[in-house]
């Protein structure tokens, strides 16, 4: 064989082994939906971004960063026919809007509760449209430790006007959608429970993989790196090629999960927004009993 003859025979090998190890879903652009507290203090200096505390409000009043405006979980949330579900677009814009947020904003968002609120609002944001917001990873502990002065003085912002044109469904998935799963699994899509162990073993849906959504975090708040979720993830083996529908108990948990994998990623993801409590609520659907118990009918007499 020729030189010419090895170096085509070379680079058929490569071609096809790139082919092969390619997804169709391959992995976005990693490390870009998380801040440090100092690149957020440096951002925020120089008034490039809106500081958002997703506190709620009555802790916000006790102690927030200065200047940050506070959207919390019950302004992007509504109650029915679940607790803690997405909001219709117009209570967002007007939340959004009366905050001094306008669609070109970039937004900054942090919180006190283990990164779940922020995610919940990064999250929000992101289906309906809004790329240019980020989650302070550590959150107000984080923004302190870095130097960030604490106030009990209110932000003042001179509301503007914030309008939605889009909602991205695909970052949420049905109570259809996830039995769909249950009664035909496919091998590429994964259903994951992020709830505690001890609520994980209560009762989950069928054929969930349990991962902790605190094992996102280190002791001290802050989000592991990207090479670590990976790592924690493909252990369970949840991979950036496979559709990862999440929930907890009102899936509020579960954004922060959402974050921590679309951060280093993953593209394909899903909440299931109705999550544990719409699911055990239905007394036709099945309930899996990790102890080893099996599944069983989420059956009531006389229903």
């Amino acid at each position: 064989m020729n030189n010419i003859s090895k170096l085509l025979l070379l680079i058929m090998i490569i071609l096809i082994t790139v082919t092969a190890c390619t997804s169709t879903k391959a992995p976005g652009e990693k490390g870009q939906e998380i801040i440090s507290a100092r690149d957020t203090l440096k951002s925020i200096s120089g008034e490039e971004a809106v500081l958002v505390d997703a506190q709620n409000s009555s802790a916000y009043k006790d102690g927030h960063v200065e200047g940050a405006v506070n959207i919390s979980r019950n302004d992007i949330t509504t109650f029915g026919p679940f607790p803690n579900m997405l909001a219709p677009a117009e209570k967002i814009e007007k939340v959004l809007g009366e905050k001094g947020i306008a669609n070109d904003s970039t937004v900054i968002v942090y919180d006190n509760n283990n990164n779940m609120d922020a995610a919940r609002l990064w999250w929000t944001m992101k289906v309906y449209g809004h790329e240019d917001v980020k989650v302070v990873s550590g959150g107000l502990k984080a923004l302190l430790k870095a130097g960030a002065e604490k106030s009990t003085l209110m932000a003042d912002m001179l509301a503007v006007k914030y309008e939605i044109t889009e909602k991205n469904e695909e970052m949420l998935a049905s109570r259809e959608d996830v039995k769909a799963e249950v009664n035909n699994p496919q091998d590429d899509v994964v259903l994951l429970d992020v709830r505690t162990q001890e609520e994980y073993n209560a009762g989950t849906i069928p054929a969930s993989v349990h991962l902790n959504y605190e094992y996102n975090n280190f002791d001290d708040g802050t989000f592991r790196p990207v090479r670590q979720i990976h790592t924690l993830y493909r252990d369970k083996e949840i991979t950036p090629e496979k559709t990862v529908i999440m929930y907890c108990k009102t899936s509020i948990r579960a954004a922060q999960t959402y974050l921590a994998l679309y951060n280093a990623g993953y593209r394909d993801l899903k909440i299931y927004d109705g999550a544990w409590i719409e699911w055990s609520s239905d007394t036709s659907l099945p309930v899996e009993i990790p102890d080893g118990t099996g599944i069983k009918t989420n059956f009531q007499d006389g229903s």
